[in-house]
């Protein structure tokens, strides 16, 4: 099973300073038949202004993952932690039994845009934690790159959650394919960052996703250079 959601049906607020797209009911948006696809609860399409962002806050018992598409993104976090994430960058907080953090486009002119997901923990009351990794388009040319693992069976060179979830970032170029297989009785979740490909035959452009299951194979042929997102989820 495949199900399409085109760009223009996502969830969308303009607050001046954040130009957002949620594709799950998140904050003022609540739609109980649109709460989450497996394991992933939240997937919010960020564009950030300039010096805009999001003040000191809580969280707990998340997986929360950033990925940057453009620009740039500062981290703090009452841990201690620090950083900007620039483009490619990702960034991944377990929220645990409690962490609070803040972020923020350090440019004063410039947007940026992100990918924030949620991803629901197996266990609760966790230590919280934060970890950031570099990644580049050349990381990603042509092949399916995983930036986010398990915490018990990571990945070599990712990040990891405690789920048994896999995110890949790809920059397929036109005419180029990319085939990924499932095990029986998974999920999986698909987004278009930029572009326009076909997946298993049916054609989706730049702010597209599809919700997939019972699928064992996915065929990716990109029709225009484009920028995805793949999650296998339980």
């Amino acid at each position: 099973m495949i199900s399409i959601i085109p760009s223009d049906q996502r969830y969308h607020a303009d607050h001046g300073w954040l130009d957002t797209r949620w594709h799950f009911s998140f904050s003022d948006y609540y739609d109980p038949a649109n709460m989450n696809w497996s394991a992933l609860r939240v997937f919010n399409d960020d564009v950030v202004q300039g010096a805009g962002g999001f003040d000191f806050h809580p969280h707990r018992d998340m997986e929360i993952v950033s990925y940057i598409v453009d620009g740039a993104l500062e981290h703090k976090d009452r841990l201690g932690n620090r950083h900007v994430n620039r483009a490619g960058e990702v960034q991944v907080m377990s929220a645990g039994r409690g962490i609070e953090h803040a972020e923020s486009n350090p440019s004063p002119d410039q947007p940026m845009r992100l990918i924030q997901l949620w991803v629901l923990p197996r266990h609760k009351g966790l230590e919280p934690r934060w970890a950031q990794k570099p990644f580049t388009k050349e990381d990603r040319k042509n092949r399916l790159l995983a930036v986010v693992s398990p915490v018990d069976g990571p990945i070599e060179r990712s990040l990891t959650i405690d789920q048994d979830a896999r995110i890949y970032v790809s920059s397929l170029e036109k005419g180029k394919s990319l085939a990924q297989e499932f095990a029986p009785g998974r999920h999986a979740y698909f987004f278009v960052i930029d572009g326009e490909v076909e997946l298993n035959g049916r054609k989706l452009s730049g702010g597209d996703q599809a919700r997939i299951a019972d699928e064992t194979k996915l065929d990716i042929r990109a029709a225009k250079d484009s920028e995805l997102m793949l999650l296998d989820l339980p």
